[in-house]
């Protein structure tokens, strides 16, 4: 390995730890937490957009330790039911808060 490739393999080290050292200050206990937490919500919100029956831009999407958090607007107590059905059938999810108001 020359100077060159180390020195950049080893920037690029303590970038990504840097990175990591930031997500795991959530409150989370490792790295692994967080990047299953930000693939949970990712999935989450693609089924949204998916699914005719949800808004998937009215409603907010976070996920820390498993437990996805929704909040934001829904046309009906249909919609907000639904999203709530979606997001606790997206695997690695352990709990549901649905937090969501529907709108008059």
């Amino acid at each position: 390995m020359n100077v060159k490739t180390f020195w950049a393999a080893l920037a690029a080290a303590v970038l990504v730890l840097a990175a990591s050292g930031c997500a795991v200050s959530r409150g989370q206990e490792s790295v692994g937490a967080y990047v299953d937490d930000a693939g949970i919500t990712a999935m989450v919100k693609s089924r949204f957009f998916e699914d005719k029956d949800v808004a998937g831009s009215a409603i907010s999407v976070e996920t820390l330790k498993g437990t996805v958090l929704l909040s934001g607007f829904a046309k009906n107590a249909l919609e907000r039911n639904k999203a709530e059905s979606i997001a606790r059938g997206v695997k690695g999810v352990t709990s549901v808060r649905n937090e969501i108001a529907v709108r008059p």
